[in-house]
């Protein structure tokens, strides 16, 4: 009977525990090839699981109470996206989107929007339950709205600077992983570059980073990037660019320029990093066609400009120059991706909607359209203004991050970027599997432990003992972005298992109504 039990124990499977015995992992991930964040070569083995942390790397030989056969998909951290809008989390915190193309961790707060009380943000998420785990960078056009009360093109008084970086340094206390700006935001665009200086260096005392949204993307980069250095520099602050691009077919071609800048600067002992999506379309505000200064003082000054004809005509003369230096005929490049108020607009570009809703689609009728949105609360759009032969430029650098620019998507809603549902699936897919302009391990460590290292978010964004267990599992064959920007809502595919925190929301296919998702603070 004793060498019957033996022969037994010997022939059952090594993942199969035998009934009534304790399992020695919570979860083994069998038989994968393993993307350790590294971005080392691909080897083949285990990754074993226990209380939330990757104990085990290699051969595994005991046994897990949950057991996945990982054969022919590759086993890789969670994704971390550095560059968010998802201060809306807990009204959709399952963020499926997210997690069906391997996010497992986000940065919200970026381009100066952020909850300005970062204890309460994350407590909220906590009250909730969410998916992913989430850190939050601290807003400085949020900061500066709370404190200035408005729009103002004015330099804050010394109270209200004070203020100002008492609330920056209160997030910081509180978790933030830095402070971000958007430069082409209001109100910060009518910040200057001693108010900004002032607040990074709150954040560089506790070990944060500078995440801009710069205050130029198109011939006048250099410019902007000359104001992210001296920040970083007189800050003693490591920097972040938002987004890296070119936008507008007048800065076309000067990607390698841009990169020699970056990399003069890191010679000359500056921290700079970027992140970027694999999209030559960008989305923001409608507003933003519009000049700063005709809504500088809230929309009320915004109406008496448009009621008074000179000013009117003036603003009209700026949005043709600007179109001008950017390189465009008209707004035919720009499309409307949300305008409640009329939802028939959805998807169609500007001249489309000014012929729909004027009966014209000459270029003075295209900004009666825009400016009439405006009047009525204005919308979203996206812009396809950059260059592929930019993109690629910059997706092959060293220290460029993959992030999506997006937030949490809710199916059917609008006709959004469809950045927020393939942005790392269309890394994968085209990027890697098709066009090889990336290996499939750098292509991961741009998603796992360059952010990780680079927002110093602790023990996450690799594969060994002690790690955080953020785990994915794809298929390197089949992974792809099925969401396109006219049928954007459809969920990025090849993605079978995803664990944040050791806890499965993914498996095989089918979320799991878990949510183990934990804020992330500066470590």
């Amino acid at each position: 009977m004793k060498l019957f039990l033996r022969l037994l124990l010997f022939a059952l499977p090594l993942a199969t525990a035998l009934p009534g015995s304790a399992a020695d992992y919570d979860l083994v991930l069998r038989h994968g090839r393993i993307a350790d964040g590294s971005g080392k070569p691909l080897f083949p083995g285990d990754v074993a699981v226990r209380a939330g942390r990757i104990v085990a790397v290699g051969e595994v030989t005991g046994s897990g109470a949950t057991e996945v056969d990982a054969r022919g998909q590759v086993i890789a951290p969670g994704f971390i996206d550095v560059h968010t809008h998802s201060e809306n989390l807990a009204q959709l915190p399952h963020a499926e989107n997210f997690l069906r193309m391997g996010v497992t961790t986000i940065v919200t707060g970026n381009c100066g929007g952020s909850r300005t009380d970062v204890a309460a943000f994350f407590a909220e998420l906590e009250r909730t339950n969410v998916t992913l785990n989430v850190a939050t960078l601290i807003g400085h056009n949020t900061v500066r709205n709370q404190v200035m009360g408005g729009s103002f093109l004015r330099p804050p008084t010394d109270s209200e600077l004070a203020r100002m970086k008492a609330l920056v340094e209160q997030a910081m206390n509180d978790g933030a992983v830095g402070l971000s700006t958007g430069l082409i935001y209001l109100p910060g665009t009518f910040a200057k570059t001693g108010e900004i200086i002032e607040l990074a260096r709150v954040a560089s005392a506790h070990g944060g980073i500078y995440a801009s949204h710069m205050r130029y993307e198109t011939t006048k980069i250099f410019t902007a990037l000359d104001e992210l250095t001296r920040i970083a520099r007189e800050a003693h602050i490591r920097a972040e660019v938002s987004h890296l691009k070119l936008s507008g077919p007048n800065a076309w071609g000067k990607a390698g320029e841009v990169v020699a800048y970056l990399d003069r600067a890191r010679a000359g002992g500056l921290e700079i990093t970027h992140d970027q999506y694999a999209y030559t379309a960008s989305s923001t505000g409608l507003a933003q066609l519009i000049p700063d200064q005709a809504r500088e003082g809230g929309s009320k000054k915004f109406l008496e400009r448009l009621a008074d004809p000179a000013q009117k005509s003036k603003l009209i003369a700026d949005m043709k120059g600007t179109l001008k230096k950017s390189g465009h005929a008209d707004y035919t490049y720009a499309v409307i991706a949300q305008y409640r108020p009329d939802k028939s607009l959805n998807g169609k570009t500007i001249p489309q909607a000014a012929k729909l809703k004027r009966g014209s689609d000459s270029l003075d009728d295209q900004i009666e359209l825009i400016l009439d949105l405006e009047r009525h609360g204005g919308g979203s759009g996206i812009y396809h203004g950059m260059s592929e032969d930019d993109l690629r430029v910059f997706l092959r650098q060293p220290l460029t991050m993959i992030a999506s620019d997006g937030g949490p998507r809710l199916l059917g809603d609008g006709v959004p970027h469809p950045r927020s549902y393939g942005n790392n699936a269309r890394v994968l897919g085209r990027y890697v599997r098709e066009l090889k302009l990336l290996t499939l391990e750098d292509a991961i460590r741009k998603m796992t432990a360059l952010p990780a290292h680079t927002f110093r978010l602790g023990d996450r964004g690799e594969i060994k003992p002690g790690c955080v267990a953020d785990l994915v599992v794809f298929d390197p064959g089949e992974v792809s972005d099925p969401a396109a920007f006219d049928d954007p809502h459809h969920y990025a595919v090849g993605f079978s298992e995803v664990f944040v925190n050791g806890v499965a929301v993914l498996r095989d296919g089918k979320l799991t109504q878990a949510r183990p998702g934990k804020a992330v603070r500066l470590k």
